[in-house]
């Protein structure tokens, strides 16, 4: 590794006074708390009808995704439904599923065009790469994810641990997946409350909880100029506005303490093993199996998500595939704002 940059870190968020108290309300849920609808959020036949006129509009103008704004098009529907989700995410559960899009109706290009407007009404859609690549395949493509190679656990088909997008930059406030097609086997979604993981840490650990006030490394997945750090520094939990906000990957935190040659501190290597032993304990999470034609929208500074490993159909125009979006309430759209 003596070629990597990593004497070099961006820091990307400082410490913050802890938050002194437990998070209450709808935020802090664990699995077996009961949930409207089970999470989902149904579109209704106004909705429906609005992104049918959406599909048609595109199929006689035809327009670029990036192009698209919700302003051209009549989707009062749509609105106050995807209002009603955007208070469920920052006030609410931290999630909701949109069931679903009518795929059978809708070519790929349609429906990524009606996923991109009710997305939007959530926040501005941004870059998710440096490249700035603003619409993510989440597909297995082979490659394998090793410290500082830059290759994303999202494009495997191995297992994911809990963990917030974008850790280790400016992260994104809501992201958004759309399943076009499920696996054969496996990929089930997982989401857990870093709410609750906070609370229960104040309860059972609260010594650890301060380390992780502090910053930790994180690697960069080479998302960044050429010439700049590998490495980035935050912290996991951070206080803003009163409120808790989260950036965490395990695996990212280790690849980068494996990429600077050093032994994780000792009361950080613990603190972690805390939260992950409260996220990972059973009844903690809630798991769902994504369907064709459903959105997951979660809020990514208060919930961790994940996915389980997977076995692909063997028919290529049947393997899982899901499109990300990433969604901001600040900055540019640019990947690092």
């Amino acid at each position: 590794m003596s070629d990597l940059r990593t004497d070099d870190v961006k820091v990307v968020g400082t410490p913050t006074e802890m938050l002194d108290r437990d998070v209450e309300g709808d935020a802090a849920w664990v699995g077996e708390t009961p949930f409207p609808g089970d999470g989902k959020v149904f579109l209704s036949d106004a909705c429906l009808g609005e992104l049918r006129a959406v599909a048609q509009t595109l199929r006689e103008n035809p327009l670029p995704l990036l192009a698209l704004s919700q302003d051209d098009f009549a989707l009062d529907a749509c609105s106050t439904l995807m209002a009603e989700v955007k208070h469920t995410l920052d006030d609410g559960l931290g999630f909701a599923i949109i069931d679903r899009l009518p795929l059978d109706e809708l070519s790929t290009e349609e429906a990524e065009a009606c996923y991109w407007l009710l997305g939007s009404m959530l926040g501005r859609p941004v870059a998710q790469k440096y490249d700035g690549l603003m619409k993510y395949d989440v597909r297995d493509t082979g490659a394998q994810p090793l410290a500082g190679n830059g290759v994303r656990s999202s494009i495997t088909n191995k297992g994911q641990s809990y963990h917030t997008d974008n850790a280790f930059d400016m992260a994104p406030d809501y992201v958004g997946l759309m399943c076009f097609q499920p696996s054969m086997e496996g990929g089930v979604s997982g989401l857990v409350s870093f709410q609750t993981v906070h609370n229960e840490l104040r309860k059972r650990h609260p010594d650890l909880l301060e380390r992780l006030y502090k910053p930790f490394y994180f690697d960069r997945q080479r998302e960044h100029a050429e010439d700049d750090a590998l490495i980035s520094q935050t912290p996991v939990f951070r206080c803003i506005d009163g409120r808790l906000s989260v950036r965490f990957s395990e695996r990212l935190i280790e690849q980068a303490f494996e990429m600077r040659g050093e032994a994780f501190d000792a009361e950080g290597r613990k603190a972690i093993d805390a939260m992950l032993e409260i996220m990972n304990a059973p009844g903690m999470d809630k798991e769902f199996a994504f369907e064709r034609g459903q959105i997951q929208i979660v809020n990514n500074t208060r919930l961790g998500h994940r996915r389980t490993a997977f076995k692909d159909w063997p028919e290529p125009e049947r393997k899982r595939h899901l499109v990300r979006l990433w969604f901001r309430n600040s900055g540019r759209p640019f990947y690092a704002g």
